[in-house]
């Protein structure tokens, strides 16, 4: 049975039973039988997700009801079929992952697009702090890390997540991988990351979840609605002074295509600055991160409420 008090607990402390078991059945599965068998197999248990997931479905067909709303020409409707296409555009990314972490995807599938020659920087002087989101497939930029053998990214994940995709990625047989369980930015947490900052990695971090701690959060217009994002990233900017930059990696057809921009080159805030400063850059990435939600609009897997339930 649905429990509703399920619908206010924050999305770090759901379950999330379902999106782990899906996740390791079609690593399984994709190890042992291949893609092409797979694929039909993760199609049937996306369809008994859809049938059970009746929060993450309010939540992508109230993402959908707003990218229609603000850009009419995606003609993307709310349908259950457009809600389903998500939730299967979501086990694709998911075997791509598998792929990625099993070195079944090169840089040969990648086009790179990097008009501030960031990929270049990966390495050389300070380290710089780089903003994801969960539009499209994350897994699939490892390969910049391979093309260039200098480069060293931190990725800060929340720590019950970290486990699980630590073992997700232990299944898959994955290499090691630098994931720091950060729940927030803590004295000791930011010792650790200005050390590495200093050392020339870069750090990654989301900039569309809230954090689990705390209200740290600053509003802003996504989608032509109101929205909260986590002030995270942008402090984080603030306090290492380093660039703050912006990754998307999207599929379009066969191919892949990572975007590296440059949002700021330096993130400058007092006591007295800070929720303004905070607020426009959080604006600029949401701004962003609108944009490409409208270029590839079934590739937001948020499947957790993001705006308020009357947005």
């Amino acid at each position: 049975m649905h429990s509703p008090d399920l619908d206010k607990r924050h999305w770090a402390q759901q379950p999330e039973r379902g999106n782990l078991l899906l996740m390791r059945i079609t690593a399984w599965l994709s190890q042992r039988l291949g893609r092409r068998v797979t694929a039909p197999i993760v199609w049937l248990a996306v369809i008994y997700f859809y049938v059970f997931g009746r929060r993450a479905r309010r939540s992508i067909a109230q993402y959908q009801r707003h990218l229609q709303a603000s850009t009419p020409a995606t003609r993307l409707f709310p349908s259950h079929a457009a809600v389903y296409r998500q939730y299967l555009a979501f086990a694709h990314a998911l075997l791509d992952k598998l792929d990625c972490w099993q070195g079944k995807i090169d840089l040969s599938a990648l086009d790179i697009v990097d008009s501030n020659r960031l990929h270049e920087q990966m390495g050389s002087g300070r380290g710089q702090v780089l903003v994801s989101s969960h539009l499209g497939n994350m897994e699939i930029c490892r390969a910049l890390a391979r093309k260039n053998s200098r480069a060293v990214m931190n990725i800060l994940i929340h720590d019950k997540h970290a486990r699980h995709f630590n073992r997700l990625l232990q299944d898959a047989g994955a290499d090691n991988v630098r994931l720091l369980q950060v729940s927030e930015l803590d004295p000791a947490t930011m010792l650790v990351l200005s050390e590495r900052i200093e050392r020339g990695e870069w750090l990654v971090i989301a900039g569309d979840r809230i954090p689990l701690h705390g209200a740290r959060t600053t509003e802003v217009n996504f989608l032509s609605a109101t929205a909260q994002l986590p002030q995270g990233p942008w402090l984080l900017a603030g306090l290492l002074r380093c660039p703050a930059n912006l990754i998307f990696c999207t599929q379009h057809g066969a191919r892949f295509q990572v975007t590296l921009e440059r949002l700021a080159n330096d993130i400058t805030w007092t006591r007295t600055t800070r929720h303004s400063q905070v607020q426009l850059w959080a604006q600029a990435y949401a701004d962003r991160l609108a944009e490409h939600c409208r270029k590839a609009p079934l590739q937001w897997f948020n499947f957790f409420p993001f705006w308020s339930p009357h947005a």
